[in-house]
């Protein structure tokens, strides 16, 4: 069984990620393997920040593994917060940086959106990037009470429903993240 290291301690992206891989890998988190750091993301777009935490898990750890950066980009925003997505406000308060996005988009008719992922995988000495989209639109207000950061202002193309009033199996299906997951997971299949 392949043995990788998920660059995160987020137990929502955990969660999400092993929902996708299923039992076929082994994914540890950084307390498995003792990481209290402060890994850098100081990259200005999703692939940088993502190959700047693979690059740090490896290169101290020695260990395979992955990482990802994800983030809301608002057309009518420039695409903001993007990788300023969980401190858009200053800080890593949601609802401050759920207020901040609904203050700037205002009554904006255009509400389009898209949550994006891209994760880096190293393997030896080898990275391999995958990205996950979902389009979707912003509410004007917040709507459901599962999933974490922007899930209740955010409903996907095609469904009537914020991913936070989604259920966690009906969310992992279509997410983003699990869609960058499930490339990184055939690659996997087919290549390890």
């Amino acid at each position: 069984m392949i043995q990788l290291v998920f660059a995160t301690n987020n137990a929502h992206k955990l969660e999400e990620v092993r929902a996708v891989v299923g039992d076929k890998f082994h994914i540890r988190t950084l307390a498995e393997i003792g990481c209290t750091d402060d890994i850098p993301e100081t990259g200005d777009t999703f692939e940088a920040n993502a190959s700047q935490k693979s690059d740090y898990l490896f290169t101290r750890y020695g260990c395979d593994c992955f990482a990802d950066d994800s983030g809301l980009e608002v057309v009518a925003l420039g695409n903001e917060p993007g990788v300023y997505s969980a401190r858009y406000s200053g800080t890593r308060d949601m609802e401050k940086n759920i207020a901040l996005l609904l203050k700037r988009l205002g009554d904006r008719p255009d509400r389009t959106a898209r949550f994006r992922t891209v994760i880096s995988l190293r393997i030896g000495n080898e990275e391999h990037f995958f990205e996950g989209v979902v389009e979707g639109k912003i509410g004007y207000k917040c709507e459901g009470d599962g999933g974490f950061g922007y899930d209740p202002l955010f409903t996907p193309v095609g469904y009537q429903k914020t991913f936070a009033q989604m259920k966690s199996i009906e969310k992992n299906a279509i997410s983003h993240r699990a869609l960058a997951v499930a490339k990184l997971a055939d690659f996997l299949k087919a290549n390890y």
